[in-house]
């Protein structure tokens, strides 16, 4: 009883923060980092994070040998903040681990079900033994099942029928015997199935040979000659009728589900955007019916990309996002591409970001923005394709060089800064529709052969409605880099992308994360604005420079630093546009807009002084409530 009185309390203490958070309009800091505070009372106040605590257990029986994770912690906090190889969705549930090329030699652990909404479970190329698990047959959200290239042995587990969600089971490079079971035919939504170099014999499920991929060679299994069947696909997706076909090119522009769902307004609304310069044809499943053209926009057929990629070999994977994994790819001419392919467990985001990347990087021509080669779509894949960019992004350079590798010197991060800059200004200002990126970050600014650097990933892109500020019931983007009214309200707008890049300008300069918790061991400043900010007020300019850096310019580093702070003012009205940053680089109007906001930051300071002298005797006032409370009780 005690205990439950005081969280009430304390409870009742964080709303009245907040409400005097809102009625005095404190600064974007202090906000900002009450709001990562809650979130830690929050998780410290009720039961311990069962899905948190699951994959420490389940991490634990993998037998992480080589150690290669290790920020999963139980003590801290929950696994959707920072924990590395985990994917949530709105930032409270994990629907995705991937696990794969690890070094683990453990085996599955039943603490696993505890994730109730996990979709995606990818543990490939690893050497885990054991047999397959019956308890995996109860994760009906279940719709990735990566376990290809380990040790396992014994038989598949006709329970794994039940997941009932399952697209894609990939068990191929292991020593299972026995026979297919039955159950497995019963997964009517199951695209994929990959079998493959096991010690499997018996007949295959007759249901199984329809399937859009499926591949049974290297086993012992009635296929091939053995059988009127063969044993792999030759085709990713089924046959096309010709009425469906006809049925298709009547329909007109066809991105799948989703725009039989919402095809007039998608229809309508392209129709304006692209009336000028684009010819539309359909896309019916199959490599060389039908096409999309959008602009100079090519589409491929999926053998081509297969091929480029060595069909999809894990070994060219060179990033990940909450769409999907990117490849490297070569084509037949020799031409290096980037492939990003959607997974469809997602949908129907991944099915609706397919439609408005291709409908908005086709018109989005500009030369720091990340130009779009092509897209290929079948029955079950969505894919973009784009030019590889050999020195990867900007986030690679500032945190995860390999040793002997050379960090960016002060002069390539200025023009980083800059060209991103004209990148946003000509999505915001120039381009017809408008753009809103949404996720702008070093980890989103590539850079090419030159080391010149492109705005890239515009998976999370609106189009800005002149009239109207664009509501969405899901905030997206990467914690950190999001613009305090956005999260609260769910409302962006361009100036939503101008926080993202004054966040992005501090992590240029300092080389580190937008959010740390490693520093919560020294300070409170877990977020990378308010540790500029608190060393700035302490008048160490040079302490806020990446170590990395040995040349640089100081004053140059000071208008940097100073941009930053007008972009990731609290109030959006006070933030400048991306015109106004791009002058402001060049030395126009700084001084006069950095004098206003010194003069703005002076009065807020003076607020928060008050405030916090009020919080704490609020605090003070509370603890002796509950002193009182828990002698009378």
């Amino acid at each position: 009883m005690v205990e439950s009185e005081l969280l009430r309390r304390g409870n009742m203490l964080r709303a009245k923060m907040m409400g005097n958070f809102h009625g005095h309009r404190i600064h974007l800091n202090l906000i900002t980092s009450w709001l990562i505070i809650l979130v830690f009372l929050s998780y410290s106040s009720n039961a311990p994070d069962v899905e948190g605590e699951a994959l420490v257990d389940f991490l634990r029986v993998l037998n992480d040998s080589n150690h290669l994770i290790n920020d999963w912690n139980d003590n801290f906090v929950s696994p959707c903040f920072s924990w590395s190889h985990v994917t949530c969705r709105d930032g409270i549930n994990v629907v995705a681990l991937a696990l794969e090329s690890k070094g683990f030699s453990g085996t599955l652990s039943p603490a696993i079900t505890k994730l109730k909404y996990l979709v995606s479970l990818e543990l490939q190329n690893n050497d885990l033994t054991g047999e397959l698990p019956d308890f995996l047959g109860t994760m009906e959200q279940l719709e990735v099942l990566n376990l290809a290239n380990n040790k396992f042995s014994g038989t598949i587990p006709s329970s794994w029928g039940r997941l009932s969600n399952l697209r894609h089971l990939i068990l191929s490079g292991n020593h299972l015997s026995g026979s297919i079971p039955d159950t497995i035919a019963n997964i009517t939504v199951l695209k994929e199935l990959d079998l493959s170099s096991n010690d499997l014999t018996g007949r295959v499920p007759s249901a199984l040979f329809s399937l859009a991929i499926f591949n049974f060679t290297g086993t012992h299994v009635l296929c091939g000659s053995n059988l009127t069947q063969p044993c792999v696909s030759k085709s990713p997706v089924p046959a096309v009728s010709s009425k469906k076909l006809k049925l298709g090119v009547i329909t007109g522009v066809s991105c799948g589900v989703f725009v039989l769902l919402t095809g007039a307004l998608l229809g309508y609304r392209f129709l304006q955007f692209h009336k000028q310069n684009c010819d539309v044809f359909v896309d019916v499943a199959g490599d060389d019916v039908g096409k999309i053209s959008f602009s100079q926009v090519r589409r491929f057929s999926w053998r081509e990309i297969q091929l480029a990629t060595d069909n999809f070999s894990e070994s060219n994977i060179i990033g990940q996002g909450g769409f999907g994994k990117v490849y490297r790819g070569v084509l037949s001419d020799n031409t290096m591409i980037a492939v990003k392919r959607l997974t469809d467990y997602y949908s129907p985001g991944g099915e609706a970001a397919f439609c408005r990347e291709v409908e908005l990087i086709s018109v989005a021509v500009h030369k720091n923005l990340l130009r779009l080669i092509g897209f290929c779509t079948t029955f079950s894949e969505r894919m973009l394709i784009y030019p590889y960019m050999k020195n990867l992004s900007v986030a690679y350079h500032l945190r995860d060089l390999k040793p002997g590798e050379k960090g960016l010197d002060w002069p390539t991060r200025k023009r980083i800064a800059f060209c991103a800059a004209c990148g946003l200004e000509y999505l915001h200002e120039h381009c017809n529709p408008k753009i809103i990126h949404r996720d702008l970050k070093a980890a989103n600014i590539l850079l090419d052969d030159n080391f010149e650097p492109v705005v890239g990933d515009f998976g999370l892109a609106k189009i800005v409605d002149a009239k109207l500020t664009h509501v969405t019931t899901q905030v997206r983007g990467t914690m950190g880099h999001i613009a305090p009214e956005y999260l609260s309200t769910g409302k962006s707008s361009e100036k939503t992308d101008v926080f993202g890049y004054g966040i992005t300008l501090l992590e240029l300069v300092t080389g580190q994360r937008a959010i740390d918790f490693s520093r919560l061991e020294e300070e409170e400043d877990v977020l990378l604005l308010d540790h500029i900010k608190k060393l700035l007020r302490e008048d160490r300019l040079k302490d806020i420079v990446d170590q990395n850096l040995a040349v640089y310019d100081l004053k140059e580093v000071e208008t940097i630093v100073q941009v930053a702070f007008l972009c990731t003012q609290s109030s959006p009205d006070e933030r400048p546009s991306m015109t106004d940053v791009v002058n402001m680089l060049q030395g126009v109007g700084l001084s006069e807009r950095w004098a206003q906001w010194e003069q703005h930051e002076e009065e807020r300071n003076k607020q928060y002084s008050y405030m916090s002298h009020h919080f704490a005797w609020v605090e003070e006032t509370t603890q002796l409530e509950a002193i009182q409370l828990s002698k009378a009780r």
